[in-house]
């Protein structure tokens, strides 16, 4: 099989004195993502999928949050590095696509800051990365801006 899809997801509480990161751009917000590294979700997200798409262990796996060097590392380095070991397996990516669910801050005016943040981060064209923010209309933790999750699914090819 010469293509592959994947998927992933990731979800992170907010949390207080914290920068907010995602997608590789800092946020002004008065919360960020509690989390190991940075806890970029829409990142981890992507990560997952490129991963699951190459039939490897999730982003827990190469950078586990008991290990001491990812302590508050920038994700846009891990998705980097997710790329190399996809290269070094025959894979290449394709293209990505996520959405990420928030109801704060507004992500819309950032949106093409962290396609063109993600695009650099997977050697990919900025038009082959989708990107998308929704809301979850107040319900559950998301809803009430206890939360952050992202969804992404990405499409590798044998190089």
């Amino acid at each position: 099989m010469n293509f592959r899809i994947g998927h992933g997801y990731d979800i992170h509480r907010t949390i207080a004195g914290r920068p907010l990161v995602l997608g590789g751009v800092q946020f002004d917000a008065p919360f960020g993502l509690d989390g190991h590294s940075d806890a970029d979700a829409l990142t981890h997200a992507i990560c997952d999928a490129l991963l699951g798409a190459a039939g490897l262990p999730d982003i827990g796996h190469f950078f586990p949050n008991t290990d001491p060097q990812w302590k508050n590392a920038d994700s846009q380095v891990l998705l980097q590095r997710v790329v190399a070991a996809l290269h070094e397996r025959g894979w290449s990516p394709v293209n990505v696509d996520a959405t990420l669910i928030a109801e704060k801050p507004k992500i819309a005016p950032r949106l093409a800051e962290m396609k063109a943040a993600l695009a650099r981060s997977t050697g990919l064209p900025v038009d082959a990365v989708g990107l998308k923010a929704t809301t979850n209309e107040g319900s559950d933790d998301i809803g009430r801006g206890l939360a952050i999750a992202a969804h992404a699914v990405a499409l590798i090819r044998k190089a």
